[in-house]
């Protein structure tokens, strides 16, 4: 379904070239950060000093606190008296199956989805950005959408976010959409991921054209956006160890990946990526045309990179511990310099550093046990500082003892991960975390002293 006139077009196009624009100030901006997650928009305002905080979007958990998903704050400024301590709970009511979340691009308001009711969250981050207040609730995201079921990555363009659906309301399969909104939570349109019975123009390189998806990351200067992809809902709300004994439903699984014209939204090229590719990592570098993936089900690390012929390619580059065993690769990390990606693995607990100085040989160099499932990472723009999160997928998790739910920072000085603070997120009766972003006052020209804001003195 094509839900995008020819004025909203001009519009998106405009605005598009808009963005262009300010591209550049924010690259400047990014050059001299110190600070901020390398995963965002380039489109983003961006920190330029320590993140004062880390929200963190928090699956309620039953038989604990209060039960619902949450956003939870904590200060995370070694200067602040609250230094590696919960400051805030924000309960949204009920269980969402809460997972990912994204700011706009003026960095105002955090989005953060529900898996499985299909909720949008919109908190206000910006007026006191340690007490983030709930904003809106967008809930006809699947009316509106034509049919999409579960809004994952929420991603920032020019007034614009761009959300990442898994499935639909029809077969609860994997095949999906992108969904486009304004800034101020008003639908724009629904770009359809291409299948092989509607490929929309796009060039089907492999065998694959699944119309899965699951991320989403942009290359303005290549005018170029890449969407992987993942599972229905039919599989990620089903029981893990029920799915994986389950022929039929460990055949619903993405193998693709699709690069896109940004601009125009129209799907380009599609990629055979087999096994489940995940998290999308673009490189930051003015002459680095490339992004990582990993892929759950073969536990490798593949390259997506323009060629010198200006077209897109994909191809496995490296093996993340023994594909054998399955170690389960989620979430990864780049570092702002191009020389390190970070991958999770939430089976054994670990995450593990590649050099990609050669992005076409990644060689592991480093790992660490952080708990006994790990699954989110998120890089400080100086790659001084990691944070980790333990939840994937509440019907996922780990059972029992091994049901390690936590909120850990670790210093890295480019040798070893020493770790700083942990956070039982079932003792302080918070839930399972997931997905984390930074805060600061700096971004609003704010700063604390004694519990209070002021404005920030004028140079």
């Amino acid at each position: 379904m094509k839900c995008y006139d020819t004025d909203t077009r001009i519009k998106t196009n405009f605005i598009a070239v808009l963005g262009l624009c300010f591209l550049s100030s924010v690259l400047v901006l990014a050059v001299n950060a110190r600070a901020d997650e390398t995963c965002m928009s380039p489109y983003m305002v961006k920190i330029t000093g320590q993140e004062d905080f880390v929200y963190i979007w928090t699956l309620g958990m039953q038989g604990v606190g209060d039960e619902q998903d949450k956003l939870v704050t904590v200060a995370v400024n070694p200067e602040s008296k609250n230094y590696g301590k919960v400051i805030n709970s924000l309960s949204v009511g009920g269980r969402n199956e809460a997972h990912h979340s994204g700011f706009t691009d003026d960095r105002q308001y955090l989005w953060a989805g529900g898996l499985d009711t299909n909720k949008i969250f919109i908190f206000d981050v910006h007026t006191d950005p340690a007490k983030p207040v709930l904003h809106k609730v967008i809930t006809d995201f699947v009316a509106k959408s034509g049919g999409v079921v579960g809004p994952h990555t929420t991603y920032a363009l020019p007034g614009r976010m761009m959300i990442t659906g898994l499935s639909n309301n029809k077969d609860h399969s994997g095949r999906t959409a992108l969904v486009e909104y304004t800034n101020r939570g008003e639908y724009v349109a629904s770009h359809w991921m291409p299948t092989d019975s509607d490929l929309q123009g796009a060039t089907k390189t492999g065998q694959f054209a699944d119309g899965y998806g699951y991320d989403l990351r942009a290359l303005p200067r290549r005018n170029v956006m890449i969407t992987s992809s993942f599972t229905g809902w039919s599989n990620y709300m089903m029981d893990f160890g029920k799915m994986l004994g389950d022929p039929e439903a460990m055949k619903r699984f993405g193998n693709t990946v699709v690069v896109w014209d940004l601009h125009t939204r129209q799907p380009k090229q599609v990629f055979d990526v087999p096994g489940a590719p995940l998290e999308i990592r673009c490189a930051w570098g003015n002459d680095h045309n490339y992004c990582f993936t990993s892929t759950a089900l073969t536990s490798k690390i593949w390259l997506i990179y323009e060629g010198e012929d200006q077209l897109w390619q994909a191809k496995e580059v490296a093996d993340i511990g023994d594909p054998a065993k399955i170690p389960l690769p989620v979430d990864i990390s780049i570092q702002s310099d191009d020389q390190v990606l970070w991958v999770n693995t939430f089976m054994d607990g670990k995450t593990r550093s590649f050099d990609i100085s050669d992005p076409h040989k990644p060689v592991q160099t480093y790992e660490k046990q952080i708990g006994a499932q790990v699954n989110m990472v998120s890089s400080s723009w100086d790659g001084k500082r990691l944070y980790y999160t333990s939840s994937l997928l509440a019907n996922w998790d780990k059972k029992g003892e091994d049901n390690d739910q936590y909120f850990k920072l670790y210093s890295w000085d480019g040798k070893n991960l020493e770790e700083q603070f942990s956070i039982d997120f079932v003792a302080e009766k918070l839930g399972r975390a997931h997905q984390m972003r930074f805060g600061a006052h700096s971004l609003y020209g704010t700063q604390t002293i004694d519990n209070k804001l002021r404005p920030l003195a004028q140079n």
